[in-house]
C-alpha cells in the first residue's frame, strides 16, 4: 500500500442556517406557484442508466477531502479506480456549505431534472433532508460487496436512513471538546467543566444548530438518539444564561481553530479531525469525548435522482470500502474511518508515522470511546423552524 500522508487544511464547516428552501417548507412554498411538490415519488427517481455506454462518473465533494499528491495534485485513489475499472471520474470540489449546495441543486430535483452529478457528499443532517424529500436513489448492495462487508456497524442504521440504503458514509467524525491543557492547567472531562469560573470568556460553541445541539444535550444527560423538544429548550435556557453572563465568548464555525491556537480561547466545541491537525503544531491541545458522551456523525455519499451513471457511482463507492483504499484515504484526511478493517492495513505499514495512525482513537475509536458515542436523531421538518429560531436568537445575542 502506498500511503501519501499530508496534514490538510481543516474541512469546511457544516453550517446549519436555513436558506431559501427550508427542509419542511420547500414543497409548500412552491406548490402554489405552479411548481411541482418538492417530494419525489419512488417511481420518478431513476432514469435509464448509461453506465455501460458512458464509462464515467461525476463526483461532487468538499474541498480537501480526498488524498492528493502534493507535488502533482493527482488523486491516487481515484486514479486507481479508473485504472481498475476503465471508468473515468470527473471530480469537483464544489460543496463548501450544505445549504448552499442544497440551494444549487434543489431546482433541478424539484422539477424532476438531472443535476449533472452522479455522486454527492453531504452531512447526515442534510442527507436526512434529501431522503425525506425523495431526492436520492437507493443503492444496489449486490453491486457493493465491500460496503456490505466493511461498513462500520455503529454507522449502519441512522434514524433517517435505516440500513443505509440511500447513503454510505464517506468519512465520519466526533463532536467533542478541544482544550489547551498547558494554558488551562487542568483536565476537562465533562461538558459541565466548560462552565467553571476559570473559563469565563474563554469558551466557544459551534454556531450551527445541527453541529452544536447534540453534545450540549448529552451534557444534560439526554439520550440524543430519542431527544424531545423539551430537552432542546432546557438546553437552550442553560446556554442563553451563559451567553448573557459573558461566559461563552462567541459562537464559531471552523474559526475556533484560530482562537484555540492563539490562546484567545482555552476550550471549545470541536471536531475530532481538526484537532488531529492542531496537535501536529501544538501537542498541548487535547480532544476529549466527555464522560457523559459525544456525538458521532458522518458525511455521506448519495446518488441523486436521475443520475446518468448510477452503476458507475455504486462501483466508486464500493471502491472506497476496500480496506486498502479506505486506509489510504484515512491516512490523508485524518477523520474517523468508516471502514474499521482499514486499521489493520495501516498497522502493517512500513512507515512508522503511518502505522501509528492505526492506534489513534480519533481515526479508529477504541471500545471505551465508542461506548460514549451516539448518533443523534435528526431534527424533523416540523421541528426545524421553531428550533432554529430559538437557537439562532441565542447565537445572535
Amino acid at each position: 500500500m502506498t500511503v501519501i500522508r499530508k496534514h490538510p487544511l481543516p474541512a469546511p464547516s457544516r453550517r446549519s442556517l436555513l436558506r431559501a428552501l427550508g427542509a419542511g417548507g420547500a414543497g409548500l412554498a412552491l406548490a402554489g406557484c405552479g411548481v411541482p411538490p418538492a417530494r419525489v415519488a419512488p417511481g420518478d427517481r431513476a432514469r435509464a442508466d448509461l453506465s455501460g455506454r458512458e464509462r464515467r462518473v461525476d463526483f461532487a465533494n468538499w474541498p480537501l477531502y480526498i488524498d492528493t499528491d502534493e507535488e502533482t495534485s493527482r488523486r491516487p485513489t481515484l486514479e486507481a479506480f479508473s485504472r481498475r475499472t476503465g471508468i473515468a471520474v470527473r471530480y469537483s470540489e464544489e460543496i463548501n456549505d450544505n445549504d448552499e449546495f442544497f440551494g444549487k441543486i434543489s431546482p433541478s430535483l424539484i422539477n424532476r431534472q438531472e443535476t449533472g452529478r452522479d455522486l454527492i457528499v453531504v452531512s447526515d443532517w442534510m442527507a436526512a433532508r434529501f431522503v425525506r424529500l425523495g431526492w436520492v436513489q437507493e443503492m444496489d448492495r449486490a453491486r457493493q460487496p465491500n460496503v456490505a462487508a466493511h461498513l462500520d456497524p455503529q454507522l449502519l442504521s441512522p434514524a433517517f436512513d435505516p440500513g443505509r440504503r440511500s447513503s454510505v458514509p464517506w468519512q465520519s467524525g466526533i463532536t467533542g471538546i478541544a482544550y489547551d491543557r498547558r494554558r488551562l492547567g487542568r483536565e476537562i472531562r465533562a461538558t459541565a467543566d466548560l462552565w467553571a469560573d476559570d473559563l469565563r470568556g474563554r469558551v466557544t460553541l459551534l454556531s450551527g444548530l445541527d453541529e452544536a445541539f447534540a453534545l450540549l444535550m448529552r451534557g444534560d444527560g439526554v439520550d440524543v438518539t430519542r431527544w424531545r423538544t423539551e430537552d432542546f429548550h432546557r438546553m437552550c435556557e442553560r446556554v442563553e444564561k451563559l451567553v448573557r453572563a459573558r461566559h461563552i465568548r462567541r459562537f464559531t464555525g471552523n474559526d475556533y481553530i484560530k482562537d484555540l491556537s492563539t490562546g484567545d480561547v482555552l476550550a471549545c466545541q470541536a471536531y475530532s479531525g481538526d484537532v488531529i491537525q492542531l496537535q501536529a503544531d501544538n501537542p498541548d491541545i487535547e480532544f476529549v469525548v466527555p464522560e457523559e458522551g459525544g456525538e458521532l456523525w458522518a458525511e455521506s455519499l448519495m446518488i441523486p435522482n436521475l443520475a446518468r451513471h448510477k452503476r458507475n457511482a455504486e462501483a466508486l463507492i464500493d471502491h472506497y470500502y476496500d480496506p486498502e483504499v479506505a486506509a489510504e484515504l484515512a491516512a490523508w484526511v485524518n477523520y474517523v474511518c468508516p471502514v474499521p478493517a482499514a486499521r489493520d492495513v495501516l498497522a502493517a505499514a512500513k512507515d512508522p508515522d503511518t502505522a501509528a495512525l492505526a492506534e489513534d482513537p480519533l481515526i479508529f475509536p477504541d471500545t471505551a470511546m465508542r461506548a460514549r458515542l451516539a448518533i443523534a436523531r435528526d431534527i424533523t421538518a416540523d421541528e426545524r423552524t421553531e428550533l432554529a429560531g430559538r437557537w439562532n436568537a441565542i447565537v445572535g445575542l
